[in-house]
């Protein structure tokens, strides 16, 4: 099967085989029909799919025909953070080329004024996290009655962060003849509910087992001591081929330790995680994206999202606390018909971890022993020199490794902020009026 089977436009099929694709990954086949049929949908997909084409596609045909009105817009698009909603955007900026579509990006981090600007131009489709968009609305800058396709994207990553109560208003505010497509990569009883609650008579299309991951990625469990898990790890570098990795751990204190012993060690180390600002995230995807560094030590902010093409390895410094997390980490290698390997360092505390995630995925994982040289008895930094040891505190960061339950409670806010600041994005800490990088050339606005 090909894109031009599926009944999108010559100019859009152009566009698609100039960013060099022919033949649609098994969600794009099965949504983009219905969706240009005007049928509400359910796309039950991994991630690393090509779930996003496959309602950008469809979109970009369906509102060619129509004509937008000030501080109305014709679509919403609702992403739980901030770089998938730029992501969601660059896809529009690619695959839009050939269309007269306008769009606005409305996130936090970037100025409100240039924000609202755009709206009152009008916009074709509006890319946003639920936070900031209830946040305009409050303020009287946006209407919703105009909207008339509704796009729920990574809806269980919504129910994590506590965001399933705006949406349910958000959707009260829209048309209730519309057209609404909800993606999931997996469907727990809240989000069913949700689906039952605000789609209608929807097609349901699921192009593997919810929570399963990608069967091209050899994954791998590794045996370590927490005493032992960095000398591990660094040999798991070494040993492995490793063209770019991402190192995922459970907590901010954790990234920024992890990468700057990497970087002593000679690793062409960044980090990335929520207490950064936003042109500081920006700034190091793209040295990762570029190759002046090729591993990325990362907290669960970066764990959804992310869509970089050839990250070789994934690899789990800390197992992670919720068995859905590991899905979505493992799932930044191995995208786009390529494969890749994901390891879990593990130690013996856990053991009930491992287990939640082998339920959850229905899936075995292999074992394998530590890689050769891994001596686990060794402090994690005996190899380095005395001084930067000082410099570092190793009784303290000896501390960090065993995390203590307030501390988590604190790290977890990357995911799940506290019910009070879900109307916040949930990895803002920065002020409303900073800037969070580039916004593609195709969404930008001309004030003159």
């Amino acid at each position: 099967m090909s894109f031009a089977d599926l009944g999108l436009s010559d100019e859009l099929l152009r566009a698609v085989s100039e960013a060099g694709y022919s033949e649609p990954t098994p969600i794009q086949a099965q949504a983009i029909p219905p969706v240009l049929m005007m049928k509400d949908l359910i796309g039950i997909a991994q991630t690393g799919t090509g779930k996003t084409a496959s309602f950008v596609l469809p979109m970009i045909d369906i509102l060619a025909h129509g004509r937008s009105r000030a501080r109305m817009p014709r679509s919403l698009i609702l992403e739980p953070t901030r770089e998938l909603a730029a992501q969601v955007a660059e896809n529009f900026e690619k695959y839009g080329k050939y269309h007269k579509l306008t769009m606005a990006l409305l996130i936090g981090g970037v100025n409100m004024g240039d924000q609202v600007a755009a709206l009152e131009k009008g916009v074709d489709v509006l890319i946003a996290t639920p936070g900031r968009l209830m946040d305009l609305f409050g303020r009287g800058k946006i209407l919703l009655t105009g909207c008339s396709l509704l796009v729920i994207d990574e809806a269980d990553r919504m129910l994590d962060m506590g965001f399933i109560p705006d949406i349910e208003e958000i959707c009260t505010k829209l048309p209730a003849q519309r057209q609404t497509l909800l993606f999931s990569a997996t469907m727990p009883a809240p989000i069913k509910k949700l689906a039952d609650k605000f789609l209608s008579n929807p097609k349901q299309i699921e192009v593997s087992r919810p929570a399963s991951t990608n069967l091209a990625i050899d994954q791998s469990l590794v045996e370590t001591s927490s005493r032992g898990k960095r000398e591990t790890l660094r040999d798991l570098l070494r040993g492995e081929e490793v063209s770019t990795a991402i190192i995922f751990s459970n907590r901010k204190t954790t990234v920024r330790e992890l990468a700057q012993s990497l970087g002593r060690h000679g690793f062409k180390a960044g980090q990335i995680h929520g207490d950064m600002e936003q042109p500081e995230r920006l700034r190091e995807l793209d040295r990762f994206k570029g190759g002046e560094i090729n591993i990325l030590v990362a907290s669960d902010v970066a764990a959804r999202g992310l869509d970089i093409k050839g990250v070789s390895h994934v690899f789990n410094f800390d197992v992670p606390w919720h068995p859905d997390d590991y899905v979505h980490r493992v799932g930044r290698t191995g995208r786009g018909g390529a494969t890749g390997t994901a390891i879990t360092l593990v130690t013996p505390e856990d053991a009930e971890a491992i287990e939640a995630i082998e339920k959850l995925t229905g899936n075995k994982i292999a074992r394998r022993g530590k890689p050769a040289g891994a001596a686990d008895e060794a402090p994690p930094e005996a190899t380095e020199p005395r001084r930067e040891k000082r410099e570092r505190g190793g009784r303290r960061e000896r501390k960090a490794e065993v995390p203590a339950p307030r501390e988590a409670k604190r790290e977890d806010r990357d995911r799940r902020p506290r019910r009070d600041d879900r109307r916040r994005d949930p990895i803002d800490d920065e002020p409303d009026d900073g800037w969070n990088g580039p916004v593609p050339g195709f969404l930008s606005v001309s004030l003159g």
